[in-house]
């Protein structure tokens, strides 16, 4: 079965309506102790493809087809990395640390959200540490090697480092159709919020911006000023996050995950544009939430194949996030997922 996100005209914001049904269901399983919500109780039984702590997946097709999957921190490595044959698997973890040395720039801790782009023969690998000058912060840094399973070089400076307003984290890369290259990255500033859920709750809430920074040939030289795509509403909680663009037929798709990640609000959204800079608009309704449309808790993280047919994302599961993987389909500006 097919679960569609396009809703007619005239609709109201589902969004808003999503978040209280899931805090109503939530509210309920507590005061109950219900093991399972009536929308996972409705929904399909889906299984992680990657069944170990792998946090907010990218995943890369190389040139010779293979399918590369990248994570965050865990289970002793900085940059995690698994392969498989196809986007659904099977996958297999390596052994290899892809960044076994961060950039002199950072602690060397904390690395979030890796990506990896092929330009030209270089494989560039985009990622966060936590900053050496403000520990409470990332910035997003770049590493270059000249094979897919590294280990990388960490460039010295960080790519993108606006402290004063939170750091910088989930990087993603983007060629466009003329072959520029792009990373988009969340501006992390709930990270300087004021308390509640993911630190930026309580008013006055701090912006959270998604950015698109232009790069040069070599995919890690900063071109110009980066510009906002998007930033949070009070429909996305108390941030957006985990920015992914891709470009099916002529229509700019960008993946981010809205709420907190601490919390069963947490979901996979898309905002769509005509133009690589925007504006950007947001769909009705979220693609992925807790309990629709799969038997899944906290799904977020995602990043599509750059074909647009294919979405890995990272849920709850005993061994902390898994990676799951779901066939997408994309039709002018309303996403699909199976």
């Amino acid at each position: 079965m097919i679960f569609s996100t396009k809703l007619s005209q005239g609709l109201i914001d589902l969004r808003h309506l999503f978040s209280s049904l899931l805090v109503a269901t939530y509210l309920v399983e507590v005061i109950w102790c219900s093991p399972i919500s009536l929308l996972q109780q409705r929904a399909p039984t889906i299984t992680p493809v990657i069944d170990v702590d792998f946090p907010d997946p990218a995943i890369l097709q190389d040139s010779d087809n293979t399918y590369y999957a990248f994570a965050t921190d865990g289970n002793g490595k900085n940059v995690q990395v698994a392969q498989a044959s196809s986007p659904s698997g099977p996958w297999k973890v390596l052994p290899n640390d892809l960044l076994p040395t961060p950039g002199n720039w950072s602690t060397g801790q904390n690395v979030w959200a890796p990506d990896v782009r092929k330009i030209g023969s270089i494989y560039v690998l985009y990622y966060s540490a936590t900053d050496t000058a403000q520990t409470a912060q990332h910035c997003v840094g770049t590493a270059t090697s000249n094979s897919i399973l590294g280990p990388y070089t960490a460039a010295d400076t960080p790519l993108a480092c606006p402290l004063s307003a939170g750091g910088a984290i989930d990087s993603s890369g983007f060629t466009d159709t003329d072959g520029t290259h792009y990373v988009v990255y969340k501006v992390d500033g709930n990270s300087i919020g004021h308390g509640g859920p993911c630190g930026n709750a309580d008013a006055p809430i701090v912006p959270t911006p998604l950015m698109l920074q232009q790069l040069a040939s070599d995919g890690v030289t900063a071109v110009g000023d980066p510009m906002q795509l998007l930033d949070r509403s009070d429909a996305d909680g108390p941030l957006i996050e985990a920015p992914n663009l891709i470009l099916v037929n002529g229509i700019y798709v960008s993946f981010f995950s809205g709420n907190c990640y601490t919390t069963p609000l947490y979901d996979v959204s898309y905002a769509t544009a005509s133009s690589l800079k925007g504006p950007y608009t947001k769909s009705h309704a979220p693609l992925i939430v807790t309990g629709d449309p799969f038997n899944i808790t906290t799904p977020g993280g995602a990043q599509a194949t750059v074909d647009g047919k294919s979405l890995v994302f990272h849920a709850n599961c005993d061994a902390g996030r898994c990676m799951f993987e779901r066939a997408i389909s994309i039709s002018g500006t309303s996403v699909s997922i199976s």
